[in-house]
């Protein structure tokens, strides 16, 4: 009997993690021969999300892990991944953004051995603030110009993946995680279905437009060395025109004289100059930054407690 593992981050859900769990039971039937593993992982939370999984954890398809603390999606992610047990593993939010409804076709797919993975993304975003859907897609136009890791625009972290894609993926043990890269990266063949952005069923989104804003970011550290490149370049363009210049007022003076300029457009380019610098400085502190958390080995989550320890 093939088992799908269903990894569940959770934070903050406790109005959401049971309507997950009986949409699971739903579609259950779809599948013959198939067995569930679904393991929530609460990152944190500061509600009654645990209470909820301790009470869910005495079925027999339903497994916990919870963290120390909160750990961010990412860490959740890895350790759902780390702690799954089945042939096939998918990522799926318990706000049923992610259709349950697509996993057995997902399934099917992955059955007939043609892909490895199977991914989702939306085709719309409907339900969404104007300025961050045109950011959202500005993004991946950008990250996508800049990396050689594909991201596709409109991806979920939905995806269903065979173990041996799973075993890839947890190999690389990096602190700063971007997993939509790490899945393209690894590379395995992906089947993309579209579907309509689905709102939250209940609760509000964590995410807020800081902390994605914050997120790219980290993703552009993680996938594109470009931004270094752009600063040398930016350097190197300001050494030849500041030399453009020396040679100009070296011209002027032996031609004119030396009369007395204005001190306004002085000051305005020493602004300018110094705000290239100070963006230069900040790029490769970006990348020091993730450097610097990356040897100092930490571990990228710390569990205190399973639904063995319950037992």
């Amino acid at each position: 009997m093939k088992k799908i593992s269903l990894v569940v981050p959770c934070y903050n859900e406790e109005e959401t993690v049971n309507l997950f769990y009986d949409e699971i039971q739903k579609i259950k039937s779809d599948f013959k021969g198939v067995s569930f593993e679904m393991l929530f992982v609460n990152d944190g939370s500061s509600d009654k999300t645990l209470e909820i999984l301790r009470r869910l954890s005495s079925k027999d398809d339903v497994r916990y892990i919870s963290f120390s603390r909160n750990f961010g999606k990412e860490a959740a992610m890895y350790a759902g991944l780390e702690a799954a047990t089945g042939d096939y593993v998918a990522i799926m939010d318990a706000d049923l953004q992610d259709p349950p409804a697509l996993l057995h076709e997902m399934y099917e797919i992955l059955e007939s051995g043609e892909y490895d993975s199977v991914a989702t993304r939306r085709v719309s975003r409907k339900g969404e603030p104007i300025i961050r859907s045109f950011f959202a897609r500005l993004y991946y136009k950008i990250i996508n110009k800049i990396s050689k890791t594909e991201i596709v625009d409109g991806a979920r972290d939905f995806r269903l993946m065979t173990r041996q894609m799973v075993n890839s993926v947890l190999s690389l043990k990096e602190y700063n995680r971007f997993s939509k890269g790490i899945f393209s990266w690894v590379g395995y063949r992906t089947k993309w279905l579209e579907y309509e952005n689905t709102p939250r069923v209940a609760g509000e989104t964590k995410w807020s437009f800081w902390k994605l804003f914050l997120y790219s970011l980290d993703s552009i550290v993680a996938f594109s060395t470009v931004p270094l490149s752009i600063a040398s370049v930016m350097g190197i363009l300001f050494c030849f025109v500041a030399f453009l210049i020396i040679i100009f007022i070296i011209v002027r003076t032996i031609m004119f004289g030396d009369p007395t300029s204005g001190w306004p457009s002085m000051v305005c380019i020493m602004f300018f100059i110094g705000g290239v610098q100070l963006l230069c400085v900040g790029i490769m502190g970006q990348y020091l930054s993730k450097a610097y958390l990356e040897v100092k080995r930490r571990p990228i989550y710390i569990i205190s407690e399973t639904e063995k320890d319950k037992k």
